[in-house]
């Protein structure tokens, strides 16, 4: 895979971008929130060093194009209120996947999808990637939401596949693939099929 390094997203009313050193306590903030942190394979955070971790990590894989973190960043509000990452990537297979986390404050925008709906774009477009993957805990109706009004399809169930602080979750698998999201994202030209 190529650098990530310059790699920024638009929206209408979303940035993509890198992480930087200064994203470290609006990082905290999201991460540390239990509600928030719910259903994530990690524990709530207790530290910016934990933050500082994330964006030494997301940093380099940018860097390496190993995976691609990117916050996203409101227009209107400037800092991070979470972040959107494409990892796992397999060059021969075309596919990756993708994890996504959003601040509370941040929640019943709109904004989940429309990040992942720029991140699906430069994933099929620019990454020429075949498929996109998704895992999430099934008692995460927003995550599944989310998914699934993007297009994701369900594909698989695994029992206990996690163990976070001594509690045994489930998770979905979900798939989009890029035929699929051709169909529902890409506007047919005039006259055409």
């Amino acid at each position: 895979m190529p650098s990530f390094d310059n790699v920024a997203l638009s929206t209408t009313r979303l940035l993509l971008r890198p992480l930087c050193p200064s994203d470290a306590e609006a990082l905290l903030e999201v991460h540390s929130d239990a509600t928030v942190m719910q259903y994530s394979n990690t524990p709530p955070w207790t530290s910016t060093e934990q933050a500082r971790a994330l964006i030494d990590q997301g940093l380099r894989g940018v860097r390496t194009g190993e995976h691609l973190c990117l916050g996203i960043v409101p227009q209107d509000a400037g800092s991070v209120v979470g972040t959107c990452t494409l990892y796992a990537i397999s060059e021969s297979s075309r596919r990756a996947e993708i994890g996504f986390i959003l601040g509370a404050k941040a929640w019943r925008r709109g904004y989940m999808a429309e990040a992942l709906g720029a991140l699906a774009r430069y994933s099929f477009l620019e990454l020429n990637l075949n498929r996109i993957e998704a895992d999430t805990d099934p008692r995460n109706l927003r995550s599944i939401a989310t998914l699934e009004q993007f297009g994701f399809v369900r594909e698989g169930y695994l029992r206990e596949r996690w163990i976070i602080s001594g509690e045994k979750s489930d998770t979905l698998l979900y798939g989009l693939l890029r035929s699929d999201w051709e169909n529902i994202h890409v506007p047919k030209a005039e006259g055409g099929t």
